[in-house]
């Protein structure tokens, strides 16, 4: 079966622990002068101490966790001392601007952030927010992990009283924000007391399917993104920007019982008053946000926050519409009207009506600006990577802490503009039918003058500060040799260098794993499917066989003609599965007569082939299988069918 995952977050699940130890003789370089130059001028461009905001993120604090979370078999998920090398000054190989926010970040704890609502920052990436109902709590998300979430919700018990949860509200459809759900009440609790779950319209579709083609792909990449082979201090990873980390544990979910499938909705949640409104398309394709009239609170989900968010993200996704997002802040202009409180589904509160009104308006206008100024480039017959080179915020863009780039930035998110319009083609005919990167870099090589020239002339970029060009030399080399091991060291010096400057912390994750990486190699195992089992079983079979689909290997399945009957003896339901011309179709229908084979399964069995625990062997003798026909024929189908390893190189070829 193929290598299946339900979010690119998820990728980060069971990859590794919170805290990683420095392989001996791989401690990272000590920052150039270049760097410390460069991070001396961001430290003086902008008033990085803002103590207001350093205010804010420590209002209302109550308590702070210590010590691990575990899992049921002793792993830890989540460590809250990792992070505790984060304060003073930033050190010389971390972007000033970059370590305010991590600082930030690491206000870590139960915080109240008025009367009847409180929430928990800094268990995951994303907080949990409780607010106080007539009998109970109604939590809005749950974070990534069960376990975390289940320590968050006991630790709020233990300061605030035990009181148990009397609805549940998922502001969107990603993962970090979903995935502990089971940590905060068991399907089974929630079904017998009638448990209201909100979510926004479209939200199991998105929940349940998101990046299942391309999970893989997006799982590797992931890795970069959220720097979770890293270290955690000064030279490795320090914050995502949007928080500390990421958990790995246990995947959950549970089904909505309330859709919000109106542009403006009003309910009551034990005894709350609620009105929602959704923004699919923004931040998620399902989302909303949603104002507590009573409580003269907004609850911008994460249609906003306190950083310039992606456009495009970096692990790979399908752009998002920044003409629209902005749209969606102009909105909340009016429905936030009447708060005195503006708290998000990431970060620290607003407060205060002034405040919260220039916070949307900064976050409307730097989406617009960038669209429209990419735009009217675009018109003028600059590409992307031009754009993105030359187009500046205006100053009280700039000068506007809150969207900074600490998790999008503004070079890349212009390149989603361009790309959301016109596509990866900049209209160049030198650029239609390109060579490959390995085949381009080897005569890039060659034109260099061989190997050792191309080196030295990236180690004098290197020596001039010149990183960029260093690093587009060494690209060149790398790819050309994988082997070459002082074009490799010098390649991981100039990521290193470029990661100690990027103030988007994505953007530092990707630097020091691709140095990383160059060092010691691709991981050697991709991610552990198993911890998703409790989110699969709501997928719908159908987004399994489109990546199964996918999986298929066209050339060896060449002229292959087979049909396979695929029948779930506890759904009521079969498919009929048939590859030809190296393509292969599947139909929801009854056994088809001609089949080479039928496989009689149940799901849960399907589910454990999926997330590899089951192999050849179970499928055999399993008392949930059954197979009728040629089991030779069976076989041979699964053999067209690639297992991507999920560790394919990226930084070599």
């Amino acid at each position: 079966m193929t290598r299946l995952m339900i979010s690119t977050v998820a990728a980060l699940v069971a990859l590794g622990a919170c805290s990683r130890a420095v392989p001996p003789g791989h401690e990272g370089s000590a920052a150039s002068p270049a760097v410390q130059q460069a991070n001396a001028a961001v430290a003086q461009a902008a008033d990085l101490s803002d103590p207001t905001t350093f205010a804010d993120a420590k209002r209302g604090f109550i308590a702070a966790p210590t010590g691990q979370v575990k899992d049921a078999e002793g792993r830890v998920v989540w460590d809250f001392a990792a992070f505790n090398f984060v304060k003073g000054p930033a050190p010389a190989t971390v972007n000033p601007s970059l370590w305010r926010q991590a600082l930030l970040n690491n206000h870590v704890g139960l915080f109240k952030v008025r009367d009847g609502i409180w929430q928990l920052r800094g268990f995951d990436l994303a907080n949990i927010t409780l607010i106080q109902g007539k009998t109970g709590w109604i939590v809005v998300d749950t974070g990534t992990a069960q376990e975390t979430a289940a320590y968050a919700l006991a630790f709020a018990r233990q300061h605030l009283g035990d009181q148990p949860v009397s609805a549940v509200v998922f502001t969107h459809s990603h993962i970090d924000h979903f995935g502990g759900a089971l940590g905060v009440i068991s399907a089974e609790e929630a079904k017998q007391r009638k448990v209201p779950v909100v979510a926004p319209v479209g939200f199991m579709e998105e929940a349940t399917s998101e990046n299942v083609l391309m999970g893989t792909a997006m799982g590797r990449r992931a890795l970069y993104m959220y720097g979770n082979r890293l270290p955690r201090n000064a030279e490795g990873l320090i914050d995502n920007g949007l928080g500390k980390a990421v958990a790995y544990g246990r995947v959950g979910l549970l089904p909505p019982t309330v859709v919000v499938d109106q542009p403006q909705q009003a309910l009551t949640l034990d005894g709350v008053r609620f009105v929602f409104y959704n923004v699919p398309g923004s931040e998620a394709p399902s989302e909303f946000t949603f104002s507590l009239p009573d409580l003269k609170a907004y609850g911008g989900a994460e249609l906003m926050g306190q950083t310039l968010h992606n456009l495009y993200t970096l692990r790979g996704a399908k752009v998002r519409d920044a003409l629209k997002w902005s749209g969606y802040l102009d909105a909340a202009l009016e429905q936030a009207a009447g708060a005195e409180v503006v708290f998000n589904q990431h970060h620290w509160p607003v407060w205060g009506a002034e405040r919260i009104r220039t916070s949307i308006e900064r976050q409307r206008d730097v989406y617009r600006y960038i669209h429209d100024q990419t735009v009217r480039l675009m018109n003028a017959g600059l590409t992307g990577p031009e754009i993105a080179e030359t187009l500046q915020l205006p100053k009280a863009l700039q000068d506007e802490l809150t969207v900074r780039g600490y998790y999008g930035t503004v070079r890349h998110n212009v390149k989603a503009v361009y790309q959301h319009y016109l596509g990866w083609f900049d209209a160049n005919p030198a650029n239609l039918d390109p060579l490959p990167p390995a085949d381009a870099a080897k005569r890039y090589v060659a034109l260099a003058g061989g190997m050792d020239k191309l080196v030295a002339s990236a180690q004098q970029a290197y020596d001039a500060g010149d990183f960029r060009w260093a690093a587009e030399l060494l690209k060149h080399a790398v790819y050309a040799d994988a082997d070459n091991k002082p074009a490799k060291e010098l390649q991981a010096k100039a990521f290193e260098q470029m990661g100690y400057m990027a103030e988007s912390a994505p953007w530092r994750n990707f630097y020091l794993t691709g140095a990383l990486e160059l060092r010691q190699g691709a991981p050697d195992k991709g991610m552990a499917r198993d911890v998703l089992l409790d989110m699969l079983q709501y997928t719908p079979i159908e987004r399994f066989l489109e990546a199964m689909a996918a999986s298929l290997n066209g050339p060896k399945a060449g002229d292959t003609r087979l049909s396979i009957n695929l029948v779930f003896s506890d759904l009521g339901e079969g498919y009929v599965l048939r590859i030809a011309n190296g393509v292969l179709h599947f139909t929801k229908a009854p056994p088809a007569t001609d089949a080479n084979a039928t496989l009689t399964l149940t799901k849960a069995f399907f589910l454990r082939m999926v997330t590899g625990g089951a192999g050849a062997k179970d499928l055999l003798l399993s008392d949930q299988t059954k197979i009728d026909g040629s089991k030779l024929d069976l076989a041979r189908f699964f053999s067209l069918i690639e297992k991507a390893p999920g560790t394919f190189p990226i930084v070599t070829r």
